[in-house]
C-alpha cells in the first residue's frame, strides 16, 4: 500500500481539523463501502492459492504424505492438514 500527503489532496483547513486528532501520525482512511476488491483480485494471488491447494490434494492422494508435502511446499505440517479438511 502506499501513501499520499495530506497537502497533496486535503483542503488545509481539513488538515489543521485533522491534526486536533492526529498530529503526525500515519493513520488510515478505508474505502468506503461498496468500492472495496475482493481479496487476491488485483493480484490473482487467490487463484495461485488454489491452484497450489489442488496441487497438494492431488499429490496426497497419489499417496504423498503429509511431511513429504509439507517440505514439498514449504509448510507446515498443521497448514497442509488444514489444506486437506477444507477442499
Amino acid at each position: 500500500m502506499s501513501y499520499i500527503k495530506a497537502e497533496e489532496i486535503l483542503p488545509e483547513a481539513l488538515i489543521r481539523q485533522i491534526q486536533e486528532y492526529a498530529d503526525g501520525v500515519y493513520i488510515y482512511i478505508p474505502r468506503k463501502p461498496g468500492t472495496r476488491h475482493p481479496w487476491g483480485q488485483k493480484t490473482h494471488y487467490k487463484a495461485e492459492l488454489k491452484l497450489r491447494n489442488d496441487r497438494i490434494r492431488s499429490d496426497y492422494a497419489a499417496g504423498a504424505g503429509i511431511p513429504t508435502l509439507s517440505r514439498k511446499y514449504h509448510l507446515s505440517e498443521k497448514s497442509i492438514r488444514r489444506i486437506l479438511q477444507n477442499p
